[in-house]
């Protein structure tokens, strides 16, 4: 079922549905923006696609024009219900009750999601740490919470972006406006892309715990923070300089290849 201006309060009324706060539910509701959203996947013949937070199925429309098996996750049982009535007859879309923090993504090759904003960080770095065979993301969320992805520096920058660059290649998509969604959400979300660069995961994972370690203490040195990590200023000193990174600088101005170095040097 395509959602647009037109129908969502009446789908909304006949069945009972309200946009729940809590989940972060705002409906999109222009569907050529979801068809470009769903475009950007590049869906090839069997991949198996996972979208996230489906709501009332804005995407899974366009998803389910495809013949590929398509895991529909999402944490609202209300949603859920909706979708599973409306997507009966399509036996290559499942629609699944659960959280996707806890739920297995290791099986899926592209990912689709509109993300809650209180959510939102969580969430992306649950993929990327648990993504095995994953190649492709394209997701939606409110646009300050894109920066923290995104930015390789200044204060939105912190571990979840080191790890980000770390595994993969983010690009800016496209802004969607307020008026795009129902309920009207007070900000712009925008649309971006990240395409796994097939590197080995497992020293990303450990860099962004080192990462999280060294931003605890944003405003002092990553000598302190580094030495307190080690618990040996020396050590700390030498690696620092190996690294040809001074002493004086803050967690934010290191790029997430540097922190990849401190790491190999403390290994």
């Amino acid at each position: 079922m395509e959602i647009n201006r037109s129908n969502i309060i009446e789908i909304c009324q006949s069945n009972s549905i309200k946009p729940d706060k809590d989940y972060g539910q705002n409906f999109l509701v222009v569907p050529e923006v979801a068809k470009k959203i769903v475009d950007l996947l590049h869906i090839r013949e069997q991949e198996k696609i996972l979208e996230i937070g489906p709501g009332l199925g804005s995407l899974t429309h366009f998803l389910s024009e495809y013949d590929n098996e398509i895991d529909v996750v999402d944490i609202d049982y209300n949603m859920v219900g909706f979708l599973s009535i409306n997507y009966k007859e399509k036996e290559n879309v499942n629609v699944i009750l659960s959280d996707i923090r806890n739920h297995d993504i290791s099986c899926y090759n592209k990912i689709i999601a509109n993300l809650p904003y209180n959510i939102t960080t969580e969430v992306i770095t649950y993929l990327l740490l648990n993504s095995v065979n994953t190649k492709k993301m394209v997701l939606m969320c409110q646009n300050e919470a894109f920066n923290h992805f995104f930015d390789i520096e200044g204060s939105e920058y912190g571990p979840a972006s080191v790890l980000t660059h770390l595994l993969t290649k983010i690009n800016k998509g496209f802004l969607v406006g307020r008026n795009s969604f129902y309920p009207i959400p007070k900000v712009e979300s925008m649309v971006f892309t990240m395409e796994f660069l097939g590197v080995d995961p497992e020293p990303a994972k450990q860099v962004y715990k080192l990462a999280k370690s060294l931003f605890l203490n944003r405003r002092k040195t990553i000598l302190n923070n580094l030495s307190r990590h080690l618990g040996d200023k020396e050590k700390a000193q030498e690696v620092l300089s190996k690294a040809h990174i001074p002493y004086n600088y803050r967690p934010e101005q290191i790029k997430p290849d540097q922190y990849l170095l401190i790491y190999n040097l403390i290994k």
